[in-house]
């Protein structure tokens, strides 16, 4: 027997197991809320980026008398467009870029809006489709607290 033998005792393989099974009990519980978070986040962030474009479509509005027709789209709040009826377009633009949804596609944008409003602003959601529920469901400016 080696005198520092109680020195150099490991774990035992049921120890590791009991250890693992806790971990996987764990993740099963918190894992699912922690990926739901995720998607409240980017509704969260979609709903905020539709608002702050809204705000400014509506300055191009004041300078402009007109929001972008639907052909200039959301892009005439960072380029000047080419139409000879915009004399008041804002030096630097409306925007300093103009970002991608939550889940990697373009903002929608409709003028004239068919929602009851002046133009539709929009995302598609997580399932770039139109409609759709929970994550999936479009958020847009008429739809949005």
């Amino acid at each position: 027997m080696r005198p520092n033998s109680r020195l150099e005792r490991g774990f035992t393989l049921i120890e590791i197991m009991v250890v693992m099974v806790i971990i996987a009990i764990l993740g099963a519980l918190i894992g699912p809320q922690i990926l739901g978070r995720v998607d409240e986040a980017r509704v969260t962030k979609a709903q905020a980026d539709i608002r702050t474009l809204g705000t400014a479509l509506d300055l191009y509005r004041m300078d402009n008398f007109r929001y972008p027709t639907t052909d200039q789209g959301i892009q005439a709040l960072v380029t000047k467009p080419d139409d000879p009826s915009i004399r008041n377009w804002k030096p630097g633009g409306y925007v300093q870029k103009l970002s991608k949804d939550p889940w990697g596609s373009d903002y929608q944008y409709l003028n004239p809006g068919t929602r009851g409003g002046a133009y539709d602003l929009y995302s598609l959601g997580a399932d770039g489709q139109p409609g759709g529920e929970g994550a999936d469901a479009d958020i847009g400016n008429w739809n949005i607290e």
